[in-house]
């Protein structure tokens, strides 16, 4: 989840729009997070090719409660190659190349001044097919349907076997009601498995600015498996109604279903000047979803359903109390869209229903679609 952060970007076009010239940089507050972005596009011929290098440097910690500091670069290098079927279907393969070099920091610690630079080094590819035959009606307003099925390899170089394989889906339907009224549906599922797997933590929103101290972002309170060599870990949303980790995984699914309507165009009858007022939207929703160990649900023991209260090695007892907390959650609710100062702005009060325990949060995002 990106702090607050300014970002530039910048493009260059050939005037037949065959070449795509692309530069971006972000910087962060702290003067030590921050990335930068290189594209080059050659679309002349019907496979479409793109170059990519990404560079990323970030302060990462141990954990909450160590003064470990460390500070990661990460250089990473894609091509991407498409090739269109037709207007709406495509066949996508993406080769990419990875190197990381984690470094402690020095903090005061002696141990932080002698230890060694940590370096890995993936290659890896990727596999896609989009089937997008969406038509956009106007802002955050859709008609049509659009699918993802994607399938990753990475394999850690001269480091054997470490290796993460990673599939899965994203489809979504967007149905008119009336007029510009519509029912947006999305469903998504992704299994991760391997030496080294992804690590996926479910709840909240993207781009999620939390605006109050006490509801923390990250629900700590859930355990994972810390056994596993997990390689990455990413965010299963929208799971609107709770924090990120109130489930874990390497598996996750999810439903989202949203009523969309744009309350000030559908009554206008003349064009309207504010761009707040002509974006500006109301929405319904109602998300399902879940994360777990395994392919399926029930293959495997799930670590959240475990709580351990002590540690063997300041406390001669330890108990593990079993939770026997649900794979799947829900949440449901309202909220309200506009685009301010050329930002999409989302707005959602959420009820999230776990184990038959009800919570509500507010969500402020900076984001479109779902």
């Amino acid at each position: 989840m990106p702090r607050l952060n300014v970002s530039l970007k910048f493009g260059v076009v050939d005037l037949f729009e065959d070449y795509r010239l692309t530069g971006g940089v972000r910087f962060f507050g702290d003067f030590n997070s921050n990335e930068f972005l290189f594209s080059l596009e050659n679309l002349k011929s019907r496979w479409n090719k793109q170059y990519v290098f990404h560079r990323q440097s970030l302060l990462t910690y141990s954990d909450f409660f160590s003064y470990d500091i460390y500070k990661t670069f990460d250089n990473q290098l894609l091509a991407r190659y498409s090739y269109p079927f037709d207007e709406v279907r495509s066949f996508r393969v993406t080769p990419s190349l990875r190197a990381v070099t984690t470094v402690a920091l020095s903090t005061g610690r002696l141990s932080s001044l002698s230890a060694e630079d940590v370096r890995e080094y993936w290659s890896g590819v990727t596999i896609e097919y989009v089937f997008d035959n969406v038509l956009p009606i106007e802002l955050n307003i859709y008609n049509g349907s659009r699918v993802k099925v994607f399938a990753e390899v990475f394999e850690q170089v001269r480091k054997s076997p470490t290796y993460l394989f990673t599939c899965g889906f994203d489809a979504r339907h967007y149905q008119k009601i009336h007029r510009n009224i519509i029912f947006a549906s999305r469903a998504a599922y992704s299994f991760s498995h391997g030496t080294s797997p992804l690590l996926y933590y479910l709840g909240s929103v993207d781009n999620w600015i939390n605006l109050s101290l006490q509801t923390p972002k990250f629900d700590a309170t859930k355990e994972y498996d810390r056994t596993v060599n997990w390689a990455y870990q990413s965010l299963g949303a929208n799971m609107r109604g709770f924090q990120q980790n109130v489930r874990n995984g390497p598996s996750f699914a999810l439903v989202n279903n949203e009523i969309r309507i744009p309350i000030v165009r559908y009554f206008a009858n003349r064009p309207i000047k504010s761009d707040f007022l002509s974006s500006f939207q109301i929405i319904s929703f109602f998300d399902v979803g879940g994360a777990w160990y395994g392919l399926y649900p029930g293959a495997q023991e799930n670590a959240y359903n475990y709580s351990i209260i002590g540690d063997l090695t300041t406390s001669p007892v330890q108990i593990t109390i079993d939770e026997m907390r649900q794979v799947f959650v829900y949440g449901y609710g309202y909220g309200v869209r506009s685009r301010l100062f050329g930002y999409f702005l989302r707005l959602d009060w959420a009820y999230g229903k776990d184990d038959g325990v009800l919570q509500k949060l507010f969500y402020l995002s900076l984001s479109l679609d779902f």
